[in-house]
């Protein structure tokens, strides 16, 4: 190993593990630095897939191999979270797009330009670590009850390493679908278009039936449905935000008795969030008065103060009485222009708390008068939920939680709809981890020098908590409309200053 890896990993004890090689008192660490006769990234190499043995043996952390391979990675230029079993490739992809194309064909052959055999030592590292990131996401699945948003995971992972055999996601697990589609530029096979790699053909077969079965093995340590099939036990589940995620992403496995009380359990939380919220929507202010309509000659509406002060020449000492000669009344009836509200919401696996309040809060604000309101969500495509917006409970039913992120297509859908800038409020709430960053951007900037109102949103959650990326959150800055993050009524209020 280098000097620095050496040096992170000395005087640790090697893991106490019957498949790997002990030296009488010396770490593994120090027995593979003084391996004679291997070059340093051949070291490296073995670290990466010593430890990739062993976490697939044993859930356990080998502290020597954990950071010795922290070390390997960080020297390499690799992002530490490939190192973390609970992040999917996924999120890796979101956060660091370069290395979709790495992922892609991974566990092909290795190229040789030269001809002669000699193999890029270095690139065979960060290839090592990639595989046993895609091979412990896959196969070390752990034991215990799963949730939902853990198969989700795990299947979106199984079509990360379906790619990097060289075959489309899902294709070894019967069709199924998994992973994010392929990025601009990039084969789904990972062999430039030429299908699967001959030299793959006799490990593909294997490992197919293998992905089914651990698929199959972790819808069937999701006991969420035993409950649902039982109405006294589901009866007794409380709605609630993990609950619903959980839900509306397994929609579409569940039937009969079960899908019909998943969908009791997403309308009762449904209603709960959308009382909340109302309340707080109500108490806007919505229009200046329009006093050139006579105010309706009603009790409520009586201005008692204004009454007696218009009428105190009427009053009599003597009878300590105070004559009336006319009653006033307030003006109630507000000036209102129709408003356009665009709201455009990432569906994706990060941002499911945001889906289901924007949702319900977006259902709300249609059922004010003159504002006509539009829903969209996207992932990887996009979806014009606009003819089901008042009915945030059908409009979640037809959501499909998890997958990648592409704000170009949902940008092609809400662009059409701004016919007056200047009456047109755009909300998109994403974490904006993006596939096509600098374009989505320069479109978002033009909504808003067309004049209309563009507000980027964060995180519209009930804890306040969310993550924006660091890039997006600087140019919308720069442009003057610094992004919305935190609780949700904050979204509320800045509506709400908007419509008034």
């Amino acid at each position: 190993m280098t000097e620095h890896t050496t040096e992170r990993t000395a005087g640790n004890t090697a893991p106490q593990n019957p498949e790997i090689p002990q030296s009488q008192g010396i770490s593994l660490s120090q027995e593979i630095a003084q391996a004679p006769e291997t070059d340093p990234d051949e070291n490296r190499r073995q670290v990466l897939y010593w430890r990739l043995l062993a976490r697939l043996f044993d859930q356990e952390e080998q502290g020597t191999l954990e950071s010795a391979s922290l070390a390997v990675v960080e020297d390499i230029g690799l992002p530490s979270a490939l190192l973390d079993p609970q992040v999917s490739v996924d999120s890796i992809v979101q956060r660091h797009p370069e290395l979709a194309a790495e992922f892609d064909g991974l566990m092909a052959p290795a190229p040789d330009p030269d001809g002669d055999g000699t193999r890029d030592r270095t690139a065979e590292v960060r290839r090592a670590a990639l595989v046993s990131k895609v091979l412990l996401n896959v196969f070390a699945s752990g034991s215990g009850t799963v949730t939902a948003g853990q198969l989700a995971r795990w299947q979106s992972d199984a079509g990360w390493l379906e790619r990097a055999l060289g075959c489309k996601p899902g294709e070894l697990r019967g069709g199924r679908a998994g992973g994010r589609a392929a990025g601009p530029g990039v084969s789904p096979t990972g062999t430039g278009g030429g299908g699967t790699n001959p030299d793959l053909s006799r490990l593909i077969p294997a490992i197919g039936p293998e992905l089914g079965s651990i698929e199959a093995e972790l819808v069937k340590r999701m006991r969420l449905r035993e409950v649902l099939a039982d109405p006294k036990l589901a009866a007794q589940l409380t709605p609630s935000m993990s609950l619903i995620e959980q839900l509306l992403r397994d929609k579409n496995n569940l039937s009969g008795v079960a899908l019909a009380n998943a969908k009791d359990l997403i309308r009762r939380f449904v209603d709960e969030v959308a009382e909340v919220l109302r309340t707080q929507v109500e108490k806007a202010t919505v229009g200046a008065l329009d006093r050139s309509v006579p105010p309706k000659r009603v009790f409520r509406n009586l201005d008692l103060d204004r009454t007696i002060w218009k009428n105190l020449t009427n009053w009599s000492p003597e009878e300590e009485r105070l004559y009336v000669d006319r009653l006033y009344y307030r003006h109630t009836v507000r000036k209102t222009t129709p408003q356009r509200l665009i709201v455009v919401v990432d569906q994706s696996g990060s941002m499911v708390d945001s889906m289901v309040n924007c949702t319900i809060l977006a259902s709300i604000f249609a059922g004010l008068p003159k504002v006509d309101v539009h829903l969209i969500a996207y992932d990887t495509q996009a979806l014009d939920l606009t003819p089901w917006v008042h009915d945030p409970f059908e409009t979640l039913l037809r959501t499909n939680l998890g997958g990648g992120t592409d704000g170009t297509v949902a940008m092609a859908l809400a662009q059409p709809k701004i016919a007056e800038p200047r009456n047109t409020v755009v909300v998109w709430i994403s974490d904006f981890y993006e596939w096509q960053t600098e374009p989505l951007f320069e479109s978002m900037a033009a909504i808003h020098r067309s004049g209309a109102r563009f507000i980027p949103v964060g995180s519209v959650t009930s804890s306040g908590r969310g993550s924006v990326n660091p890039w997006f959150r600087e140019r919308f800055k720069d442009l003057g409309t610094p992004v919305l993050s935190g609780h949700i009524r904050k979204l509320v209020h800045e509506l709400k200053t908007f419509l008034a």
